[in-house]
């Protein structure tokens, strides 16, 4: 399926432009042509988060699946855990097309797709259509033209409360003009308590407490990192997600796309985005979930962002070239490395190289 993948559906789908190739791939998957992916249960890579249990640490990142369509399709493909959005109350186009490319020689995408989604109440519906099993996370958002940024954060919370099994606060994203400034401290702390206490309010009501998550950038400063670290534990935040995509254009082949604007991602992130992580980790200590996101294309780097102190992963842009089969190969491959360490738990592997990503140079 591997290669098969390779030479025949990816030099298909690459015929077309990305954005094309990305809505053929969700159709793909809806209609049943992906095949799933049969795995072998294998209980040391289940993982505990936030109250919630993890088959294993790989899940699917925002941006993929913006809709809603097709997360059950996504979590038979081997994903732990699916999410969907970035969702934003009402819907919205996002920026002029094109706004996806392809860097092909760097395994990398760049977009500034501009938060574009159906809205809440078309995922909404297609969420409460689901059957109930596997983790569905929803990423909420706000709209481009918001008078209150953090009242569409809010009405997120509300909306989504019942069929989310976690939510992620998306302030990162580099494409809405003035997202980023909310990770500033004191915005980012009037965001966290109008988001939580809405969480709280709700969990009162209906005894169910779902676990908020903040997604931020890798292009952070010390200070910003301090910053966001403080108020996550003074909020009693459920975890971060570390990283969304990076303005930064370092090392890259193919001169004539980078110079594209919008956030990267793939495989040129992964050192920033593990590095950031590492620093984060080393902020917040041992006991706060973090995810880490950016760059992952293989078992061994998925389990190098666990070592550098994630209690889960996530990646989107390197399926683009490795095609559908790579959650599969991924956790089968983790299953392999575990042998190889001779561990009884993936968790026994965190932070085990955190000092080799803390004194990394990026």
């Amino acid at each position: 399926m591997i290669d098969a993948f390779k030479t025949i559906a990816r030099r298909g789908l690459f015929l077309f432009d990305a954005e094309t190739a990305h809505g053929i791939s969700i159709a793909a998957l809806k209609s049943g042509l992906v095949p799933a992916c049969r795995l072998k249960v294998d209980p040391r890579l289940a993982v505990m988060v936030a109250g919630l249990a993890f088959p294993n640490p790989l899940g699917t990142a925002a941006g993929y699946d913006k809709n809603a369509e097709v997360p059950d399709a996504l979590l038979r493909l081997g994903f732990g855990f699916a999410e969907v959005g970035t969702l934003t109350p009402k819907p919205q186009a996002g920026n002029p097309k094109p706004r996806i490319f392809r860097l092909e020689k760097d395994m990398a995408v760049i977009n500034r797709l501009g938060f574009n989604n159906e809205g809440h109440a078309a995922a909404l519906a297609r969420l409460l259509a689901r059957r109930p099993e596997g983790l569905v996370g929803v990423n909420i958002g706000a709209n481009k033209d918001s008078a209150d940024r953090i009242a569409d954060y809010v009405e997120g919370i509300r909306r989504f409360a019942g069929v989310a099994s976690y939510f992620t606060a998306n302030i990162s994203s580099p494409n809405t003009p003035g997202l980023r400034d909310l990770q500033a401290r004191e915005s980012l702390s009037t965001l966290l308590s109008a988001v939580l206490a809405a969480r709280d309010e709700i969990a009162a009501a209906t005894g169910v407490r779902r676990p908020v998550f903040l997604k931020i950038a890798p292009d952070l400063t010390e200070e910003g990192m301090d910053d966001i670290a403080a108020e996550a534990l003074a909020h009693n935040l459920d975890g971060l997600i570390v990283s969304n995509t990076t303005l930064s254009r370092g090392g890259l082949s193919d001169a004539r796309l980078a110079g594209e604007a919008g956030g990267l991602s793939g495989r040129p992130l992964f050192d920033k985005s593990t590095a950031v992580l590492a620093r984060m980790r080393k902020r917040v200590g041992p006991t706060m979930p973090i995810i880490g996101v950016g760059g992952i294309s293989s078992a061994e780097t998925a389990l190098e962002k666990i070592r550098a102190g994630a209690d889960l992963v996530q990646l989107y842009s390197c399926m683009v070239y490795e095609g559908p089969s790579l959650p599969g190969r991924i956790v089968r491959g983790l299953s392999s490395l575990l042998d190889r360490e001779k561990v009884a738990s993936i968790r026994e592997l965190r932070d085990s190289r955190l000092d080799y990503w803390l004194a990394a140079k990026v």
